[in-house]
């Protein structure tokens, strides 16, 4: 029995185990640069402050259901950006929905965003986002490294390449005239040594979503199952010396692999386990507690409702970039945000309403009892920030259901950020927490760093050598059957004289 295994083991650790290396030098990288993308405090960033002169959207009707509806500056004039809400009926979920752009002052549909209001659009954004240089090249552009996830909803696409240091590009979408991307020379050459490698993300794989899911997933999987059978051959290899001790029976770099096998195999197999699990295989830790709690508190709404809450408003606070809809609990409110991302709540009627926990009670009256609410002030082991700060304070509620849902509620919008299942719970621990080394404790750097560079580099070496030395049988194997040839087609003509 121990024979096969060992072979299985050793056979199957020249490909995966090549994969596994990937994973680990990889992961050195994603320790500190992850995939680029434009995050929210980035695309507030680029805004120009919000001139809003009374207008309305004539196409749309005071009926249709929205599932978000923000105005901010285009190229100069205010512009309304709506997302229409899912339609229920539909028996395919519907995965993507663009976002509606209309001019705010004529409510006509903005249909046409062409090169030259790309390079408005971009001109601003790089203004408002300090790029040191000006607008270079406008061309619009096909999927690519970095578009992978967004280019089907914003297609087509223009690419803006800056003439500035850092090798600036920007993506603006062709049907919102928003910018969706952001990358610099800096990200995209360790974009390419980190996250492409350690997602398997290149793009000719990942542009097909269920192929890909499917590779990383049997991956990791037959990547899981060459941990284990590694540590049961190693535990079965350790041999009792003449003194009464326990050891390898191996030498050299076949012992590096095997000690360091038995004493990092299973922070091996926890990490590529909860790689697994990130991509959540066949729903095992599938959670609806974040859309059926946001249906809830933060559900579609009516334009018309926003339309009037707009009309209400007296004036706009200084500085804002982003004036958004945002309903709770049945009646919409608005969100004024400003550059820095400070949000500012106002009701139908135009009065400042910062989320109180009374209104919050109220909201949840109807559904389950709540066990605890209080307004966190400092993260804890659910709400909290990997490498980005989050926003505080925040509303945390646990209700007294079944599942002991948490829910993370910003008081200043209104919006619910966050909302934990059993299962959002379990993926927090299995996957984060094991993954990322993701705990309360470890979070703190430079202790995070002092910790997990060193188990890093022992996990690197445990599937370095390992793929190493299974190369190196390969060879020695191809070697001697090459040899074996060469000899019995030297004997053939021996052979033949003799007979």
């Amino acid at each position: 029995m121990m024979r096969p295994v060992l072979l299985l083991h050793r056979w199957l650790g020249i490909i995966i185990g090549a994969v596994m290396t990937l994973w680990c030098l990889s992961g050195f990288v994603m320790l500190y640069v992850d995939y680029p993308r434009l995050t929210p405090a980035t695309q507030l960033g680029g805004l120009t402050p919000l001139k809003l002169s009374p207008g309305q959207a004539g196409t749309l009707s005071d009926a249709m259901m929205l599932s978000a509806a923000r105005i901010e500056m285009m190229a100069g004039r205010p512009v309304l950006r709506v997302t229409p809400a899912l339609d229920p009926t539909r028996t395919i979920p519907q995965m993507r929905v663009s976002v509606g752009t209309h001019d705010w002052a004529s409510g006509k549909p903005v249909e046409q965003v062409d090169p030259d209001l790309i390079h408005r659009v971009a001109h601003e954004f790089g203004r408002n986002s300090a790029i040191a240089g000006p607008v270079g090249q406008v061309a619009q552009t096909e999927m690519d490294q970095w578009t992978v996830q967004t280019w089907r909803r914003n297609a087509p696409l223009y690419r803006v390449d800056y003439a500035d240091p850092a090798g600036t590009q920007a993506y603006v979408s062709g049907r919102s005239g928003e910018v969706v991307q952001l990358t610099t020379r800096f990200q995209r050459f360790w974009g390419w040594l980190g996250a492409v490698p350690h997602w398997l993300y290149p793009t000719i794989l990942r542009q097909d979503g269920a192929l890909w899911s499917q590779v990383v997933i049997w991956t990791s999987l037959i990547g899981c199952f060459l941990t284990i059978t590694g540590l049961w051959v190693g535990i079965a290899r350790l041999r009792r010396r003449r003194d009464g001790s326990i050891g390898s029976p191996y030498r050299g770099l076949w012992w590096w692999h095997h000690m360091a096998g038995l004493f990092f195999g299973i922070v091996t197999l926890s990490w590529v386990a909860s790689g697994l699990l990130s991509m959540n295989p066949w729903g095992l830790l599938d959670s609806e507690a974040m859309m059926t709690q946001r249906q809830r508190l933060n559900g579609d709404f009516a334009w018309g409702d926003a339309r009037r809450a707009i009309t209400a408003l007296p004036t706009l606070p200084t500085g804002v970039v982003r004036l958004e809809a945002v309903p709770f609990a049945g009646a919409v409110h608005l969100v004024a945000i400003d550059r820095a991302g400070k949000a500012q709540r106002f009701d139908a009627a135009g009065r400042p309403a910062t989320l109180s926990e009374a209104g919050l009670r109220a909201a949840l009256r109807d559904g389950p009892p709540i066990a605890s609410l209080d307004l966190l002030r400092q993260e804890d082991a659910y709400y909290y920030g990997h490498k980005a700060s989050v926003a505080l304070p925040v509303w945390r509620v646990i209700l007294a259901d079944d599942q002991r849902t948490r829910l993370y509620v910003d008081p200043a919008s209104g919006r619910l950020i966050r909302a934990f299942d059993r299962n959002g719970r379990a993926f927090r621990w299995l996957q984060d927490g094991l993954h990322r080394l993701d705990f309360p404790l470890l979070r703190t750097r430079p202790w995070w760093d002092i910790i997990v560079l060193p188990l890093l580099a022992m996990v690197t070496l445990v599937c370095g050598t390992g793929t190493w030395m299974g190369l190196s049988k390969l060879r020695r194997d191809l070697r001697r059957v090459r040899n074996r040839r060469r000899r019995a087609r030297a004997l053939r003509p021996l052979i033949g004289e003799t007979a």
